[in-house]
């Protein structure tokens, strides 16, 4: 039977990256992402030229239905989905109480938490019912601070937190690892961090932090430790755990911008 690697939120940064690395160790990855099909479609390209398996499927994650259909369609059509990665991000960038619509709020809450408990409530029955599985789940230093103009990202990430301790608590004894992976630096991302800056901004961050620096979180390297963590042995498991470049400060020695 093939083993699945699904991974949700599979853009250039840590997603794709992450499905490099899984492929290269026998995995189907199952690349899903919101737009871009012509990135999708190389992404599955390069991973497949590299000796791997990879399949391309556009998901909004928000629409109602959607990740439940397709968790159904990739055990169907590929195999079991023995890992899956939650990176979908929630940021939308910094915004004062009063320009927060309440739309826009509760999108990050259903992109950072809400879609996390849908693809649980649908997949660890499945994973229960032949063994165990791995859910992996990108997030963010907002899980553990919230900053000013962080309202919907932080309320989405420390739900996002709570959720999988929640899980954690419920399936591990049925061995299902949920792993809550917190990222607490800079990513040398062009599709997410990128954007964010906009691409003047990341280049100069690029140039200052990267090339030789190790200053800047590289997502190879973040994906290494994804794959660890989803095969360590049961007895020595990781729920939590934080991962910043070298030279920067640890969130909970940085002062609070409040």
């Amino acid at each position: 039977m093939t083993d699945v690697c699904m991974i949700i939120g599979a853009g250039a940064g840590i997603g794709g990256h992450v499905g490099k690395r899984f492929a290269q160790d026998g995995y189907h990855v199952a690349l899903c992402r919101r737009s871009n099909q012509d990135g999708l479609d190389n992404l599955v390209a390069e991973i497949e030229a590299a000796g791997g398996k990879a399949s391309g499927h556009l998901l909004n994650a928000v629409e109602d239905g959607a990740i439940e259909t397709l968790i159904d369609e990739v055990e169907a059509d590929i195999g079991a989905i023995k890992v899956l990665v939650y990176n979908l991000g929630a940021q939308i960038g910094n915004r004062p109480l009063v320009d927060t619509p309440p739309k826009t709020f509760e999108l990050g809450w259903r992109m950072g938490t809400f879609g996390v408990f849908r693809v649980a409530q649908k997949l660890f029955p499945k994973m229960a019912g032949r063994g165990g599985g791995t859910l992996l789940v990108t997030s963010a230093t907002s899980a553990m601070r919230g900053n000013a103009g962080q309202h919907s990202h932080a309320a989405a990430m420390g739900g996002r937190r709570m959720l999988c301790q929640t899980l954690n608590a419920e399936f591990a004894s049925q061995n299902i690892h949920v792993a809550h992976i917190l990222i607490d630096s800079a990513v040398n991302a062009p599709d997410t961090l990128g954007k964010l800056l906009g691409p003047e901004q990341f280049a100069k961050l690029r140039e200052a932090k990267a090339n030789g620096r190790d200053e800047i979180m590289e997502p190879g390297a973040i994906a290494d430790t994804y794959f660890h963590i989803a095969h360590q042995h049961r007895s020595a498991w990781t729920f939590e755990l934080d991962m910043r470049a070298f030279t920067d400060t640890a969130w909970w020695n940085h002062p609070l911008d409040i």
